[in-house]
């Protein structure tokens, strides 16, 4: 049996809950086909930022994106969906904390997309690297290739240098109110089929 957590995890920007200005602004940089370099996300733990990041990295590389939202179902977004598609890379900064961590993903960069359209870096919890490694990273932001995005996550947003957030674009994460959190419960039960009280 799937995991709920895994099984009802936003695909699409349709299915993110309690975020819809940030929705709204992304899904409109990837329908004028402008979407910025990198993006900063932040927020507390659960509320999203790597799930959008990830359908960020869909609807920018989806053959078929209509008004900015990703089909859900080509080889593209099925692939990402997998962690099969190759030009989406992700890295955990609590364990990747090191410059020479950095500068691998920097060797990334400079080649071009092998199966979409942009290579999409998401490095998450990236209030974690060490300060050599973010010196690197801020290289590659000053001057990023025409083909790459990068995605910062972080729940500690005070941690990261000026210098990085200023080449950003950034996107605050809003907690998710009981309303948000009830009227998603009342859905995946329905679609489990599983009776719960309005309490």
């Amino acid at each position: 049996m799937a995991v709920l957590y895994r099984k009802y995890r936003p695909q699409v920007f349709a299915d993110v809950v309690g975020q819809a200005p940030i929705i709204a602004t992304l899904k409109q940089a990837v329908a004028r086909k402008s979407p910025s370099h990198a993006y900063v996300f932040t927020g507390s733990r659960g509320v999203g930022k790597t799930s959008v990041a990830r359908i960020l990295a869909k609807a920018l590389n989806c053959p078929n994106v209509k008004a900015g939202e990703p089909c859900g179902v080509c080889e593209t977004c099925v692939a990402i969906t997998e962690g099969k598609f190759l030009d989406l890379l992700e890295v955990d900064a609590a364990s990747n904390t090191g410059v020479d961590n950095v500068r691998e993903l920097i060797e990334h960069v400079r080649f071009s997309p092998t199966q979409g359209v942009y290579k999409v870096f998401i490095i998450d919890e990236v209030h974690m690297l060490s300060k050599p490694a973010f010196n690197a990273l801020l290289k590659t932001l000053e001057e990023p290739p025409l083909h790459t995005v990068f995605i910062l996550a972080t729940t500690e947003i005070y941690k990261l240098p000026l210098t990085i957030i200023s080449r950003t674009q950034r996107f605050d994460f809003r907690p998710l109110s009981h309303a948000n959190v009830a009227a998603h419960l009342k859905d995946v039960a329905k679609k489990e089929k599983l009776t719960v009280e309005e309490d």
